[in-house]
């Protein structure tokens, strides 16, 4: 072979590795696929019940039934899906009144509460508590405000102020 020739097809084999090359260098990698995972988040149910009031006070005379609405108020907030029930339970049989000696009492079922939103009152019960709000679904993102009104029928007593504590409690139905 002659040296111009041979000088030509050592180009065209130097060439063609080049090419190779950029062939080879520019191509997609090659990907292995291993495997696949999978990322939970665990949610559990909460409830809470704040911003209760604290106290409220019904004021009348002897043998009247007196109202005072919006007497109670609260916050409860869940995400349970099926929604969450208040109960209010007296802690006790009766009121008592403040005044030492005073031997008069008044009845907790003389206390009726009843949802702000609702129409009819319920007597308190010493034994079973009474509920004052139902919902079947999760409250709001802020939690949902409740109210409630009471009604008391007071006996004839002697003039004092009478309490008894009252319970609340919000529960995941």
């Amino acid at each position: 072979m002659s040296s111009t020739l041979r000088s030509r097809a050592s180009s065209l084999v130097s060439l063609s590795l080049v090419l190779a090359g950029i062939a080879i260098a520019g191509s997609a990698p090659f990907v292995a696929r291993a495997a696949d995972t999978t990322a939970s988040v665990g949610v559990g149910d909460t409830i809470t019940l704040s911003g209760l009031t604290s106290s409220f006070k019904i004021d009348g005379g002897p043998s009247t039934t007196q109202t005072k609405t919006s007497a109670v108020s609260m916050n409860v907030k869940t995400n349970h899906a099926s929604g969450y029930t208040v109960t209010v339970d007296p802690v006790g049989i009766a009121m008592i009144g403040g005044t030492t000696g005073n031997t008069d009492t008044i009845p907790v079922q003389d206390l009726k509460v009843k949802d702000s939103a609702g129409a009819t009152y319920s007597a308190l019960d010493p034994v079973t508590a009474t509920q004052v709000k139902s919902q079947g679904s999760k409250s709001d993102a802020s939690g949902d405000t409740i109210t409630n009104d009471y009604q008391v029928d007071i006996p004839f007593v002697n003039g004092d102020t009478y309490s008894a504590t009252l319970s609340y409690v919000a529960a995941t139905q």
